[in-house]
């Protein structure tokens, strides 16, 4: 069943209404939260269910590493993004702020004394301890 998801102009909330297409024009669309039937719909991202084997595949094409500079924050940080959504799971907010971190540049030496839990010392470089890390060596 389609996904439908509005912002509440009255209490500002988000708001996700669950509606065949046959319902959509007929149904009374109202906040969960306040009752308003104001409500702006949202653009709803689109999600494409692939297999874990198509996913890997394509993390593992030669060509999805040429953009990469190992010694570019940003670039590296980019990389780890694109995994991260490419893999579809949720790495958790530490994961986030790292990468977030990385684009904005901030030297990876930096991060990583802000983060000693990750085991990223010995094991080979920045992501080497994270989940879906690549340490060094692409």
């Amino acid at each position: 069943m389609p996904i439908y998801e509005y912002r509440c102009q009255n209490c500002r909330k988000y708001v996700v209404l669950r509606l065949s297409y046959a319902e959509y024009d007929t149904a009374k669309k109202q906040c969960s939260h306040c009752g308003s039937e104001q409500l702006t719909r949202l653009v709803s991202r689109v999600r494409v269910v692939r297999s874990e084997e198509a996913r890997l595949d394509s993390l593992s094409d030669p060509t999805s590493f040429g953009d990469v500079d190992e010694n570019d924050p940003k670039s590296i940080g980019k990389f780890m993004r694109r995994m991260s959504n490419e893999m579809g799971e949720d790495l958790g907010g530490e994961f986030d702020e790292v990468v977030g971190r990385l684009e904005s540049g901030e030297d990876p030496e930096a991060i990583e004394k802000d983060h000693p839990d990750l085991g990223l010392g010995d094991a080979g470089g920045m992501g080497a301890g994270m989940p879906g890390g690549f340490g060094d060596d692409f």
